[in-house]
């Protein structure tokens, strides 16, 4: 989207626009996450000479992670649609959740833009120049989850997940499947699917 088209749009939904007000996000725009992917992958490739053949081992499993709160997450890289690197501008729904932002127009196509942090922890996103927006498909359309950060590709391997423990949270046990402890951080295996098939995230109307 040009520069000029994009400043139209913003203007266009002003009045309804509720998030975000940071003045450094409103030039910037989203970028496809294949693209991104790419680039972690090309990085990973050039800093790591361990990792082409890691890429074709049995049991390695590529995901993307991401920061919520104080939790690190990873999802599947084929659950993720793409990656918005800029929180677009929403319009507010009534008589909704919280947690549901409102509907933001991405490229022409209107998608639910969630607030992931409050969601899961009751707590709201605070916008920085990490704050990301994952896109994931459910029934009815795309979703957009808002999160803290994103962590760029991570490679598990079956000896990696091997002292894999449960997740102790009841409230997240319904979409982590297991949390894998690394060198650099505690990963939670996130489920997008389970998240968009629990009937709460589906029916955010009070």
């Amino acid at each position: 989207m040009s520069k000029k088209r994009r400043q139209k749009t913003q203007q266009g939904h002003a009045a309804d626009a509720t998030f975000p007000a940071e003045q450094e996000f409103i030039d910037a725009q989203p970028e496809g996450a294949y693209a991104l992917l790419a680039d972690y992958e090309q990085r990973s490739l050039e800093h790591d000479p361990g990792v082409p053949e890691q890429i074709e081992a049995p049991g390695l499993w590529r995901a993307i992670g991401f920061r919520v709160g104080e939790r690190h997450f990873v999802c599947g890289i084929d659950e993720i649609t793409e990656i918005l690197m800029v929180p677009p501008p929403v319009t507010s729904i009534p008589a909704t959740r919280a947690w549901l932002l409102g509907v933001a127009n991405v490229r022409g196509n209107l998608i639910a833009l969630v607030d992931l942090k409050q969601f899961l922890f009751g707590q709201r996103v605070h916008v920085t120049g990490r704050t990301r927006v994952l896109v994931v498909r459910q029934s009815g359309g795309n979703v957009g989850l808002l999160v803290d950060e994103l962590l760029g590709q991570r490679n598990l391997t079956d000896a990696d997940r091997a002292g894999a423990e449960g997740e102790a949270d009841p409230g997240l046990a319904r979409f982590v499947t297991e949390n894998v402890t690394t060198a650099a951080a505690r990963l939670g295996r996130f489920s997008m699917v389970e998240l968009t098939r629990t009937p709460e995230f589906q029916h955010a109307g009070l």
